[in-house]
């Protein structure tokens, strides 16, 4: 019996809908029919429909108006008339899934429906993958279906049930500050502050003071008294981010908070206790900065009990396709659309060199979004990145609505099957059959 599968036949021929009818109920099918193109156009607007079959020519409301008002994932079949092949075609180029001329053979509907049904079994297979991998693998903001993100994830569970100073090491865009609020939201600390600053962004006269704090009078401009950052975060977590541009002088002081956890603000004699817990970062390699007399090993030691180090983008490229998902959802939100990007896109993607790691693919997603008048991001759109490899890429390469069905399915199973390392068990899982099953497709494909 085939899946819930819901079909209307729109023709002002009564006979042909009736036939049409007739043809998929032998397969099971229910076809709604209607020969009233006005009535149909409203329903379906209204999202109703899997698959609509459409002749091209009728009054008042033509099959060509009913394909321009069908929702995204509707598929559309254009019947046309004979000798009307260039008007088939150009349906096809506006969205037609495919098209029938008439007088059509039984069996070549049939088997434009069964294809049709083909890809929206796969298109919910594919959609149930990227909704696994969103919920699986996606932790406390941060995305990553790689063996290392998998690895820093569990470092980030482990580390978040500790009290220890946690040193998170990257380059810039990599993401430590996800990681900072990550081990914070994940620790018995959550309901209580989570404060960060840059310490590179504030002037060497004015860092003393942010994390110290000062009393009024204490300099030139301290016009009323100010907390300092440890004293804000009491209770809670402090990330110091790129704390390897912290003055060589300031550092003994620090160092001195963090054996102690007693502050003392500026101008001022007393000494407060204070409960942090410390996650500091860093895009620069401390150990040289250290032979360079440029930070306190001492400082280090204390301060990195626990050192995660983050990959970069071009380190993990498998994990891309997702990344780029989760910030177009963002992205959808912030510009009021239904952005998405095909496998074209994300092929140019995976092949660009990212220096800026996942924060420069943040900028070229929003900067292809704004530029493209289409929802759906494709290469064209990013023209501007300068690819150097062009072997690299996405086993998707080239997927389009005349692609065979077994293509898409080869490219799919070997997608899943390579991205779990060739497990077949949990690739099973993830395509929805059972093991057996798998084999018979990795032989029948030659997949091994």
């Amino acid at each position: 019996m085939p899946e819930n599968i819901k079909i209307i036949a729109v023709d002002d021929e009564p006979n042909s809908t009736k036939l049409v009818a007739k043809v998929l109920a032998r397969k099971g099918y229910t076809v709604e029919q209607m020969n009233d193109s006005k009535a149909a156009l409203e329903m379906i607007e209204k999202g109703n429909y899997d698959i609509i079959i459409s002749d091209l020519q009728m009054p008042v409301v033509t099959g060509a108006d009913l394909l321009n008002a069908k929702p995204a994932d509707s598929l559309f079949i254009m019947i046309t008339g004979y000798g009307s092949v260039d008007s088939a075609v150009e349906s096809m180029k506006n969205g037609a899934f495919d098209y029938i001329s008439k007088p059509f053979h039984l069996e070549e509907l049939s088997v434009k429906i069964d294809k049709a049904v083909e890809r929206i079994r796969l298109t919910k297979k594919l959609n149930e993958f990227k909704f696994q991998l969103d919920e699986n693998y996606s932790f406390s903001g941060i995305t990553g279906t790689s063996k290392k993100m998998q690895a820093v994830f569990e470092l980030i569970r482990n580390v978040a049930k500790t009290k220890v100073n946690v040193l998170v090491e990257g380059k810039s865009g990599t993401g430590k500050e996800l990681v900072a609020r990550a081990i914070h939201k994940n620790s018995d600390r959550k309901n209580n502050p989570f404060v960060a600053i840059n310490c590179s962004a504030i002037p060497e006269s004015l860092l003393e003071s942010e994390l110290f704090g000062h009393t009024k009078g204490a300099f030139t401009g301290a016009s009323d008294f100010q907390k300092g950052v440890f004293e804000q975060a009491h209770g809670g977590t402090l990330f110091l981010d790129e704390i390897a541009e912290m003055p060589f002088n300031l550092q003994s002081k620090l160092l001195r908070v963090i054996e102690t956890w007693e502050v003392k603000a500026i101008g001022s004699d007393k000494v407060k206790k204070v409960d942090v817990r410390l996650v500091s970062a860093t895009n620069q390699n401390i150990q040289e900065l250290i032979e360079e007399k440029k930070f306190r090993e001492d400082l280090y030691y204390r301060i990195s009990t626990i050192t995660i180090s983050l990959p970069s983008l071009n380190e993990k490229r498998e994990d891309i396709p997702l990344i780029a998902n989760t910030i177009l959802k963002k992205l959808s939100a912030k510009l009021d659309r239904e952005l998405s990007i095909n496998e074209s896109g994300l092929d140019l993607l995976i092949k660009n060199d990212w220096k800026g790691n996942v924060r420069e693919l943040e900028n070229v997603l929003e900067r292809a979004a704004i530029s493209s008048t289409s929802d759906v991001l494709d290469s064209k759109n990013f023209k501007f990145l300068n690819i150097k490899n062009n072997n690299a890429g996405s086993t998707f390469n080239n997927l389009n609505g005349m692609e065979k069905l077994a293509d898409i399915e080869i490219s799919y199973i070997k997608k899943v099957l390579e991205e779990n390392n060739w497990n077949k068990l949990k690739a099973s899982q993830i395509l929805g059959i059972d093991r057996k099953t798998l084999y018979k497709k990795i032989r029948e494909y030659n997949l091994e």
